[in-house]
């Protein structure tokens, strides 16, 4: 039975603080009381044409949020809420959306398209509501249907396509579907507003297209029609069609060809002479098109003799010498203040970053198109020409060989210098973003190639920490080109480093730095940071254990001076949570350097108390990234001190408690995991007094539908993690634990193949299972061989499951071959009959020993060693 909300609805949106939050909670409280009545008093109220729109808008909006969210365990959640409801209520509810699309009222007739579309989102899948798709059409294919009806279904079947991701489910009806939609994009015999609700509902349906592209007379008619609406007068249908084009490239590459000549003329115009929002989707789809040749050409690379791998018919190639100078053009029609809003993307923005993918694409051939626009432009008097000139510049610098660019590198680098110190604003900050690439990709002394040396290092450090106090979208970029520096040497033996003497002077840099205050620049005080945790990161400790050891103090000091900061807003907390992220993090990078050597570690064992303390403190806070850096700082200290961290534990543990129960923010469930982890390593068996409640949390984590899939993982691999610290104690978990993983064991098995997402979770899923058992047949140590006995067989046949499965990943094969040694070392002669009854185990690990990845072949060789151990007992 429908209630009567109007009133409510209205409320809800009223200027009156109190009224509206009564409003909220009532309704609230409607949806609690009775879910089924609530959707169907929302959804007569959208139908109603009798009811004010403010209240019908908001019927709408409330019924969409009822059906899906982003996060996808709250989304799931709503699907199995939907699933339990009666379907005659159901009925209803989809029969009043339906007739909502006759409204005369278009902003009724949009939002039930929405709902609509979610309810067939979790319906189609499920081979319900299958009338759907005709009924739809039938609206279309009626000479008597109004307009508003004729557009609102047209908008109706673009979300559709929008919202389910399944290709199979809505094939049959797809012919009919983009003969509708199609015909309507016809501008000579449709309206405008026709027009582009059409073109739209193509672009959500484009995905679907793959067997109408085959077929040549689809594919030229919809080519066709798309290539006329994308030079209609009206602009919002052009750039649709434009965004057209771009997934028809990432989508269909291989058949553009015979439209590249048309296309090229439409994009070229476009970026050349139209309104931006246009112009930026024709060189988006030069930016895909670049992005699909590069994809081809490293599986081309990659490929073994005689593997099959995707044409590339080199597009970028043959368009080349127009393509070029058409981006370059775009690289001078820079705004005054996009280095104040740089998350205002606009058109150089855009043509700078397609020209470094046409860079990555062709290669050397783009150095001889773009460094005669560079040396032409770069001092001239307008700062247009200078900026446009260094972005070009700093846009190719990946794709052409090394030897190519080398001696240009070398002579920019110094011009760079110099021009750090320009007039004008924006050519400082691409400057400074081109130094950072300089470093980032001409800066590897590990590989013998370096434009840093013993004679330029001293300039080139002298201009950073001056332009290091430039305005802070400069002296953001400074750091990004320290972080570079500080990387390259990292790699290359740090006792080699050219920064050391320059150390304490980079450091106290960006720790001032860190403090400008610019309203509270917080990007620029986490970038400073960033840095800094670099720069501590790449230290050789026994060189430079004095200058880490300085830093410890004054990273404890500010960060305890972030609890006395006076807060009085919401900004205010904001900052303070932002600056305290940063120091959590900065402070776990020094106790994780200086507890790498036994030298070291006692300067973190002397501070361990203070340390542990402040960061207890910091809990306090109310955000979420300061829990997640603070519990890996705890981790690292943990890691630090060893045994003695269990003098923390009845202190920490509630918070760890509280951590393991975070499902609203996965992040910080998921790290605390991983914590657990790091105090069972530094306490061993010492943990036991605290696994009853960990392994508690831990099991309720996994059969709690609100969990967010990414944690479960890292929960069975800690499973293994407990098991080695207090052995033979985790007998009395076997019987919740083993259970658990081969639930998720069952998971695997459903994975969907054809989802990349979904195979990558699958393939972190197998490989937390084996190390879970590993963990626990090597906690055993031989004893009580009879507790994991009764599972071996299962886990056999989940091990030859996995290896049967071709995608899956070289960690998980590792993985799964070591488990089989444990198996074999833990139970010894119990195992001999299950090997022999699972040869495929044995003989899969003749392959492993041919393997070119030689820690699987060196773990292939340990495993085949008990096995064979075993077999011949």
């Amino acid at each position: 039975m429908a209630l009567e909300i109007t009133q409510f609805l209205l409320s809800a949106q009223s200027p009156d603080a109190n009224v509206r939050t009564n409003a909220e909670a009532n309704l609230l409280l409607l949806q609690e009381q009775n879910l089924p009545s609530f959707l169907l008093s929302l959804s007569v109220e959208l139908s109603n044409n009798d009811k004010p729109i403010e209240s019908r808008r908001l019927a709408g909006i409330v019924l969409k949020n009822s059906l899906d969210a982003k996060d996808a365990v709250r989304k799931e959640h709503l699907v199995q809420k939907w699933m339990q409801i009666d379907i005659s209520i159901k009925s209803q509810i989809k029969h009043l959306l339906s007739g909502t699309l006759w409204s005369a009222a278009t902003e009724a007739r949009h939002t039930s398209a929405q709902v609509i579309a979610k309810i067939a989102s979790i319906e189609i899948p499920k081979k319900q509501w299958p009338e759907l798709i005709g009924s739809l059409l039938s609206n279309m294919n009626r000479q008597d249907r109004p307009a508003g009806l004729k557009q609102a279904t047209l908008e109706t079947l673009g979300y559709v396509y929008e919202e389910i991701s399944h290709k199979d489910v809505l094939q049959c009806e797809l012919n009919s579907v983009l003969t509708a939609v199609v015909q309507r994009m016809n501008l000579a015999e449709h309206s405008p507003e026709v027009c582009l609700v059409a073109t739209k509902a193509l672009y959500n349906a484009l995905n679907f297209c793959q067997t109408n592209f085959k077929s040549d007379k689809h594919r030229n008619y919809i080519m066709k029609m798309v290539c006329e609406t994308a030079i209609s007068k009206q602009v919002e249908i052009r750039q649709v069609a434009f965004k057209c084009l771009v997934l028809i490239a990432s989508t269909y590459y291989e058949m553009l060809e015979p439209y590249m000549h048309a296309i090229f003329e439409l994009t070229f115009n476009a970026v050349k002479g139209d309104e931006e929002a246009v112009a930026l989707q024709a060189i988006e789809f030069w930016s895909v098109i670049c992005d699909e040749e590069i994809k081809r050409q490293k599986k081309h690379e990659n490929a073994e003799s005689g593997d099959s791998y995707p044409p590339d018919f080199h597009f970028i190639k043959k368009a080349l010498g127009y393509l070029v100078p058409m981006l370059l053009e775009t690289l001078l029609q820079q705004e005054e203040d996009q280095d104040q809003n740089e998350s205002m993307w606009n058109l150089s923005m855009a043509g700078g970053t397609c020209l470094g993918l046409v860079a990555r694409t062709v290669g050397d051939a783009i150095v001889p198109l773009v460094m005669p626009f560079v040396n032409a432009n770069i001092l001239k008097p307008d700062w247009h020409c200078r900026e446009a000139a260094t972005c070009a510049f700093g846009s190719i610098l990946e794709g052409p060989n090394i030897d190519k660019l080398s001696p240009l590198v070398h002579a920019g680098l110094d011009f760079m210098l110099i021009a750090m110190k320009d007039e004008n604003n924006h050519v400082r900050d691409t400057t400074t973003w081109t130094l950072g690439r300089i470093f980032e990709l001409f800066h590897s002394p590990a590989s013998g190639f370096s434009v840093i040396s013993p004679k330029n290092i001293r300039q080139v450090l002298a201009v950073l920490m001056e332009s290091i106090n430039d305005a802070p979208n400069v002296a953001e970029k400074v750091c990004g080109a320290i972080y570079h520096l500080a990387q390259g040497y990292e790699d290359a033996g740090l006792s080699s480093s050219l920064l050391t003497p320059f150390l304490i002077e980079i450091i106290a840099n960006l720790i001032r730095t860190a403090d400008r205050t610019h309203g509270g620049d917080s990007k620029l005080r986490s970038s400073a940071y960033y840095t800094f945790n670099e720069v501590i990161r790449g230290l050789n400790v026994a060189e430079t254990s004095y200058i880490i050891e300085d830093q410890l103090p004054v990273i404890v000091n500010k960060l305890e001076q972030t609890l006395q900061l006076p807060i009085s807003s919401t900004d205010d907390r904001e900052m303070q949570g932002d600056l305290q992220a940063s120091l959590c993090s900065a402070l776990q990078v020094i106790i994780q350097k200086l507890s790498s050597t036994d030298e070291t570690k006692p300067i973190i064992l002397r501070e361990a108390d203070k340390i542990m303390k402040l960061l207890l403190r910091v809990f306090a806070c109310r955000s979420s990234t300061v829990h997640e850096e603070a519990m890996l700082a705890i981790g690292a200290l943990a890691y630090a001190c060893g045994p003695y961290f269990e003098n923390y534990m009845h202190e920490f543990y509630p918070y760890l408690e509280m951590g393991l129960q975070n499902f609203e923010v996965y992040q910080v469930c998921s790290i605390t995991v991983g914590v657990v982890g790091d105090i069972c390593r530094a306490l061993d068996d010492k943990v036991l007094k605290f696994c009853d409640g960990i392994m508690k949390h831990l099991l309720n984590d996994l059969g709690c539908n609100e969990l967010h899939r990414s944690v479960k993982p890292p929960i069975l691999s800690c499973f293994g993690d407990i098991a080695l610290a207090i052995g033979e104690h985790f007998e009395r978990y076997v019987a919740y634990a083993v259970p658990a993983m081969q639930r998720a064991g069952h998971i695997c098995a459903e994975i969907d193949a054809n989802d990349k997402d979904t195979m990558k979770y699958g393939n972190q899923l197998r490989r937390s299972i084996f190390e879970a058992y590993s963990g626990i047949l090597q906690g055993f140590n031989n004893s009580k061989p009879e507790v994991m006995l009764p599972y071996a067989v299962h886990l056999l046949q989940f091990i030859e499951l996995v290896l049967l499965d071709r995608d899956r990943e070289e960690s998980v094969t590792k993985a799964a071959v070591a488990v089989m040694g444990d198996l074999a070392d833990s139970l010894g002669l119990n195992t001999k009959l299950l090997f022999r009854d699972h040869p495929f185990c044995i003989e899969f690990l003749g392959e492993c020993l041919q393997s070119d990845d030689e820690n699987l072949k060196k773990t292939a060789t340990w495993t085949q060693g008990m096995i064979g151990r075993v077999m011949v007992s």
